[in-house]
C-alpha cells in the first residue's frame, strides 16, 4: 500500500511539474471596446462609432486557450450609449433606430472557436461563432480574430434585416433621407477588442 501510494504522488509530482513547466496561462485584461461601422448613399460611405456601455462577463477569469477563457462568456450593450463622435446624429441613431425594436439592449454569446494553423512568426488567427441576439432574433455570426502583441481583435458582418429590423432600418433612411442620399445600407461590419495577458512556463 505505501508503494502504491508512494508511486501516485511521484506520478502527481510530475504531472504537476510539466504543466508549470510548459503552458500558458491566459487571461481577459482591460477595457472591452465593441465597434461598428454602417454604410450610407450609394456610394456606401462608412460611418463608424462605439458604445459606451458594454456588460462583459468572462465564463472563466483565466485558462490555458482561447476555448477556456472565451467560449461561453456573454455581452451585454446598452444602445442607448451609441457614440459616433456626433451628437446629433447619436440620438437619431437612438431615436430613429435602436428605438423601433423590440429591446434596447444587444446581447452576445460566444458559442465557438476555431484556431487557424499557426504559422511561425506571424499572429495568431481564426474564427469565432457568436449568437448574437437583437430585436428578438439571435443569429449565430462569424467573426474572424486577430492576436498579436497582447491584444485580442475579432471582426464580422451583419444584416439588419436578418434580425427582422425593416422597420428600424426604414426608419433611419426616412429621417437621414437627404444626408444619406435616400440609401441606408442594411449591412454593418462589427468589431470586438480586448487585452491578453499571458503568464508562460517554459519547457526544460
Amino acid at each position: 500500500l505505501k508503494l502504491f501510494l508512494s508511486m501516485i504522488l511521484v506520478v502527481t509530482f510530475i504531472n504537476a511539474s510539466e504543466k508549470k513547466s510548459g503552458y500558458c496561462e491566459l487571461s481577459q485584461i482591460g477595457d472591452v471596446n465593441v465597434g461598428w461601422s454602417a454604410y450610407k448613399t450609394p456610394a456606401k460611405l462608412a460611418v463608424s462609432g462605439t458604445f459606451d456601455e458594454v456588460a462583459y462577463r468572462a465564463v472563466a477569469p483565466k485558462g490555458v486557450n482561447f476555448h477556456d477563457i472565451f467560449v461561453g462568456s456573454t455581452l451585454s450593450i446598452d444602445t442607448k450609449s451609441v457614440n459616433s463622435k456626433n451628437a446629433s446624429r447619436d440620438m437619431k441613431l437612438v431615436s430613429f433606430f435602436f428605438k423601433q425594436m423590440s429591446s434596447t439592449t444587444i446581447k452576445a454569446k460566444i458559442t465557438d472557436i476555431k484556431a487557424n494553423k499557426r504559422e511561425r512568426g506571424k499572429p495568431k488567427t481564426g474564427t469565432w461563432f457568436v449568437d448574437i441576439t437583437m430585436n428578438g432574433v439571435t443569429k449565430s455570426i462569424p467573426m474572424n480574430y486577430t492576436y498579436n502583441a497582447g491584444k485580442l481583435d475579432a471582426n464580422g458582418f451583419i444584416d439588419i434585416l436578418d434580425f427582422s429590423a425593416n422597420k428600424a432600418l426604414s426608419s433611419i433612411n426616412a429621417a437621414c433621407f437627404d444626408l444619406h442620399k435616400g440609401k441606408t445600407w442594411s449591412d454593418v461590419a462589427i468589431s470586438f477588442s480586448t487585452g491578453i495577458k499571458a503568464l508562460c512556463f517554459p519547457g526544460k
